[in-house]
């Protein structure tokens, strides 16, 4: 199973980050991540920019509406993920948990879709595309 690690900030992270050698995150997060990498669970993840960079795209109104970043209340924002290989949600749990973030962060961890959650649509075209798609990029 595939586990998207969502890392949120609040006002609270954000505040203790400020007294935090930026190296030493650098090097916790290297660490965590080749912990990873060794273990044969990372399939991939990455660092985002600041929200200010960002923009979101909303479809409550007939044409999309596009809003510049920064947006949203620190909460709803995510700075970094992570997509792991985990046998069980037990062990994405204590991935998860090995994480090497400070007081106030938040790591969200929702499993990622597969086959068997459409198996009952395993005819429609595109979900025969989608594993088609998935061996292109190297996703299988």
């Amino acid at each position: 199973m595939k586990y998207m690690l969502i890392m949120r900030d609040t006002a609270e992270s954000l505040e203790a980050s400020k007294n935090v050698d930026f190296e030493s995150i650098i090097n916790a997060m290297g660490a965590f991540n080749e912990s990873m990498i060794n273990a044969g669970v990372m399939l991939g993840g990455d660092g985002l920019t600041d929200a200010k960079e960002g923009f979101v795209v909303d479809f409550s109104a007939e044409k999309p509406i596009v809003t510049d970043g920064p947006y949203g209340e620190t909460h709803e924002l995510f700075n970094g993920f992570w997509i792991i290989q985990a046998s069980s949600k037990e062990e994405a749990v204590e991935w998860a948990s090995r994480a090497p973030l400070g007081p106030g962060t938040k790591l969200e961890v929702r499993r990622i879709a597969d086959d068997s959650d459409f198996e009952e649509f395993a005819d429609n075209e595109y979900i025969q595309k989608e594993k088609e798609w998935r061996k292109d990029l190297g996703n299988e």
